[in-house]
C-alpha cells in the first residue's frame, strides 16, 4: 500500500471464516471520503433494518441473501449483485447461505 493507490489482489480472501450463528465485519480501508467494510455472514444471520447517514454501495461477492430496500422486498440477491443506496434508506440483509458482502460508505 502507498499514498497513490491501494491494491487488494483478492478481496474475498480477506473475508474470515465465519463461525455458525455469526456475522463478522472488517473495515479494511478508511479515509475522509470512503469507508470499505467486508462482511461475512453465516447462513440465517441478519443485519436487521437500519439506515446510513451516507450514500452506500453493496456488492455481494459470494452467497445468496434476502435484501430489503425501503418498501421494496425482500428480494433475493446472489454473488455479483450490486446496489447503490441513498442516505437514510431503510435496508436489511438476511443470509440464505454463507455470504460475503462488500459495503462502501461514501462521505
Amino acid at each position: 500500500m502507498n499514498d497513490l493507490y491501494t491494491l487488494i489482489p483478492n478481496l474475498a480472501e480477506m473475508a474470515p471464516d465465519v463461525p455458525a450463528d455469526s456475522i463478522l465485519s472488517r473495515t479494511f480501508y478508511k479515509d475522509e471520503r470512503l469507508s470499505a467494510v467486508l462482511f461475512s455472514f453465516a447462513p440465517g444471520e441478519e443485519l436487521s433494518e437500519h439506515t446510513s447517514a451516507y450514500p452506500a454501495l453493496l456488492h455481494f461477492l459470494s452467497g445468496r441473501a434476502q435484501l430489503t430496500l425501503g418498501a421494496d422486498g425482500p428480494m433475493m440477491v446472489e454473488a455479483g449483485a450490486w446496489v447503490r443506496m441513498s442516505p437514510k434508506l431503510p435496508h436489511s440483509v438476511v443470509a440464505e447461505t454463507p455470504v460475503v458482502m462488500l459495503l462502501l460508505m461514501l462521505r
